[in-house]
């Protein structure tokens, strides 16, 4: 394994595709931070559960 390969330095960012640096990694920049952020605050990515949605609502508390 090279030193770039272990850090994750020239994958692509996942926003839009440039090399990613140190810095940012595995993004290139801020901005591409700051936009998968804004998608997780907004609801587009969301992770799989098999819970059901309601449940919570009917815990007695």
């Amino acid at each position: 394994m090279t030193e770039q390969s272990i850090i994750g330095v020239g994958k692509p960012c996942p926003i839009c595709k440039k090399p990613s640096t140190i810095e940012s990694r595995p993004f290139c920049s801020k901005r591409c931070k700051d936009i998968d952020l804004g998608r997780w605050f907004n609801g587009h990515y969301a992770i799989e559960t098999d819970e059901d949605v309601n449940a919570n609502d009917n815990m007695e508390m």
